[in-house]
């Protein structure tokens, strides 16, 4: 059920969202170079396209998303059904459990997931609330810790779940370390939308708040990503000091302060990560 905290924002908003940069348009950034499989980054933009999506998808729905020919989708989408990463029902199509093969590879090879997360239950169960460690990647972020004591979200959140970087309090945490090129980038393609009415969609408000994030080394958000949520932030670095993820606890609102949030959560919280860094020679 839609907020109305959350739609109806005004065409005031309008001229600050940036729209996503289509698939097709960086794919062919690639064109001329021999060493680029044109057809495999089309397969994988296709499997991309179900990212988010709960409900099976029609050839043109993907086309649609992805902005390829329908006839590149259709032979994607057949060789993934051949394969075993798809089923097609009456022309919809859906994922199938063979995916998770994919990320099991990266998450079973990551080191930085078996270590926090002992590290992560024991902060959840000593502040009582939700906790969750996420890396950025791309335009959002990626999670790969999550210790729930209640449910904060309106939707579940689980290891390989994604969420958008800029009204994240952990991607607005790790957006505001990234290079400049790398930040560039990120507002070329990342499609800047309002979630509710208080999240910041202009790039000279996200920068501002990198400055911000910067200078506390911290980041909370409130009620940006959805009504009656907060959140709050801390970066996770290495030995050498590079900061590779971020840890969040989120709260609703109405039960928790943003002062307490900083009183309460914000020590245990850097206590945590400092504890994964230790664990982290990159």
């Amino acid at each position: 059920m839609e907020s109305s905290r959350r739609l109806g924002i005004g065409q005031a908003l309008a001229d600050t969202v940036r729209a996503a940069k289509p698939a097709s348009d960086q794919l062919a950034g690639f064109a001329g170079d021999p060493n680029f499989m044109l057809s495999l980054a089309r397969g994988l933009t296709v499997l991309e396209a179900f990212s988010e999506r709960k409900r099976p998808l029609t050839i043109s729905q993907v086309a649609q998303r992805t902005q390829l020919s329908r006839a590149s989708v259709r032979r994607c989408l057949y060789t993934l059904e051949q394969l075993g990463y798809v089923s097609q029902q009456d022309g919809q199509f859906a994922l199938r459990p063979r995916v998770l093969h994919l990320g099991h590879a990266y998450f079973s090879s990551t080191s930085l997931v078996s270590l926090a997360q002992p590290i992560l239950d024991g902060l959840s169960t000593a502040i009582r609330e939700t906790c969750a460690l996420a890396i950025l990647d791309d335009t959002d972020i990626l999670y790969l810790v999550r210790s729930e004591v209640q449910r904060v979200l309106t939707f579940s959140l689980g290891m390989g779940s994604r969420l958008p970087a800029y009204c994240t309090s952990i991607g607005r945490l790790l957006l505001a370390h990234q290079p400049p090129a790398a930040l560039e980038a990120f507002f070329a393609r990342a499609e800047l939308r309002p979630r509710t009415m208080q999240t910041k969609v202009a790039r000279a408000d996200l920068e501002a708040s990198f400055v911000h994030a910067r200078e506390q080394d911290f980041v909370l958000i409130d009620e940006e990503l959805e009504p009656g949520l907060r959140a709050i932030a801390v970066p996770v670095r290495s030995v050498s000091g590079t900061v590779l993820a971020g840890i969040s606890v989120s709260v609703r609102a109405e039960q928790v302060t943003e002062a307490e949030m900083v009183g309460r959560l914000l020590p245990p919280m850097r206590e945590a990560a400092a504890a994964i860094g230790k664990l982290i020679a990159a």
